[in-house]
């Protein structure tokens, strides 16, 4: 019989891959995690904790202004970028290091520097080799550039958050949640932005309503957004970089250009290809129900398969597989993964909240929907002086009475719509939401107010 050095070797320290190594070692397998970087992969280090930091500062400057129709007085303190980065760097190396402690106080083996796949039950790190029964790759994904001119000007999410100095002139080219999120942060923390998009609208893939609803709210607050316009080129100027538009619109004098056009999965340079790992076209691995990929003893998960990418998904998946290679704990059944009813969060100012199908996909997938709508001014603004207004959605399939979509761009939007999650994934219908007693006055209270329908669903077809 066959001996390894360890059951389960883990390549990619972030989210899913610790979830992953983790668990197993407390299950008793011997585990090994590789790391070239710091530990907590993109979400902690470059993605969603610092972001979700950065996005709290940003509402610092219009907290203070609509303070003063409270009856709040004085000059608001002044910004500096300086502290920002510097207590986030703080806070982050402090997670780096929970990760760090977690592995070890399961029996985890951390094992720093760059992985590459041998064979189905071989790793190699550096100048050692070791073998495994399992391989689990959990590697991520990381921003990519085009070939435009002038790409070496460009600047990535990654590089967003130690910027030096603080660009007061910012261009962000994309239109999806990275674009948006970073266009409205830098916006709030001062800085003059534009936003280019090749569409016409933001946000592919989300309800059309919330696409343009937050374009609206995004430019009342500030942000230039310039549609169906592309870079032509970015060159060096004396006081920053000059942005080219193809078309021969008018050149944008900035100080930082951001690319934010999309994420590749992290699979180069690990030998997967060469070891029997096969790629779908966009270089992510493909995997079947166990996340099991085409070597039957090599697994993996997360945005490296390129499914949906999101941390708290790569989690859930992470659960899976150590199910399904050691087994459920005990007395709880072997866990699966629903793609269906997954809510998220954009961290727009105002947030986007969504959870379950876009009205365009809940009427190819059931038919007959019916509409909700609401799109108010909150109270908090009756007194603030902002013009800001919120949007709340709901879909519901009219065989079933059952709420398969629910969609809000405000305020706390993530918060609010992480518990009506629950009950769309427990099947709430539109009567369990009407009977529902809201709490008042809050936002949150409109999805079980809503009565009256926008939009009677269509005669089905013959």
């Amino acid at each position: 019989m066959q001996t390894f050095d360890f059951d389960l070797f883990v390549i990619g320290g972030g989210s899913g891959g610790v979830r992953a190594a983790r668990m197993a070692a407390q299950r008793g397998a011997r585990v090994a995690l590789a790391e070239v970087a710091a530990m907590g992969g993109t979400c902690v280090n470059v993605g969603c904790i610092p972001k979700k930091l950065y996005s709290y500062a940003a509402h610092y400057a219009e907290s203070f202004e609509e303070s003063h129709g409270f009856g709040w007085a004085g000059e608001a303190p002044v910004f500096n970028w300086e502290v920002l980065k510097t207590n986030r760097a703080k806070e982050i190396t402090r997670l780096n290091g929970i990760y760090q402690g977690l592995l070890a106080s399961a029996g985890a083996t951390i094992i720093t520097g760059w992985a590459t796949l041998v064979d189905g039950h071989t790793v190699k790190v550096d100048e050692k080799t070791f073998t495994a029964k399992n391989i689990l790759i959990a590697t991520g994904g990381t921003p990519t550039v085009p070939a435009v001119t002038g790409r070496e000007h460009i600047v990535t999410s990654d590089q967003m958050f130690d910027l030096a100095p603080f660009p007061k002139r910012l261009l962000v080219v994309g239109g999806g949640y990275i674009a948006c999120e970073f266009a409205s942060i830098f916006n709030g923390l001062g800085a003059e932005v534009i936003q280019v998009h090749r569409g016409e609208k933001l946000l592919t893939g989300f309800d059309d309503d919330v696409r343009s609803f937050v374009a609206v709210e995004m430019a009342r607050s500030g942000v230039r957004l310039q549609f169906g316009a592309e870079v032509a080129a970015i060159g060096k100027a004396a006081d920053g970089l000059t942005v080219e538009i193809k078309g021969g619109a008018a050149a944008f004098a900035v100080d930082a250009v951001l690319y934010a056009t999309g994420r590749v999965p992290n699979t180069s340079g690990l030998g997967l290809e060469s070891a029997g790992v096969k790629l779908n076209a966009k270089g992510a691995i493909e995997v079947n129900s166990h996340y099991q990929s085409s070597l039957p003893s090599v697994y993996a998960l997360g945005d490296v398969t390129a499914r949906l990418q999101l941390t708290p998904v790569a989690l859930g998946e992470a659960m899976v597989v150590v199910d399904h290679l050691l087994g459920a704990a005990a007395g709880k059944k072997p866990r699966s993964m629903s793609y269906e009813f997954v809510p998220t969060a954009v961290f727009t100012h105002p947030n986007v909240g969504t959870v379950g199908y876009s009205e365009a996909d809940a009427r190819k997938e059931f038919g007959q929907v019916t509409v909700f709508r609401a799109d108010f001014k909150a109270l908090k603004h009756t007194l603030s002086g902002s013009g800001e207004r919120t949007l709340m959605k709901l879909l519901v399939d009219d065989a079933t009475d059952r709420v398969v979509g629910l969609h809000m761009v405000g305020p706390d939007a993530g918060e609010i719509v992480q518990g009506f999650a629950v009950a769309m994934k427990a099947g709430a219908t539109k009567a369990v939401f009407d009977s529902t007693i809201g709490i008042h006055p809050t936002v949150a209270e409109e999805f079980v107010t809503m009565r009256e329908p926008v939009k009677a669903a269509p005669a089905s077809k013959a």
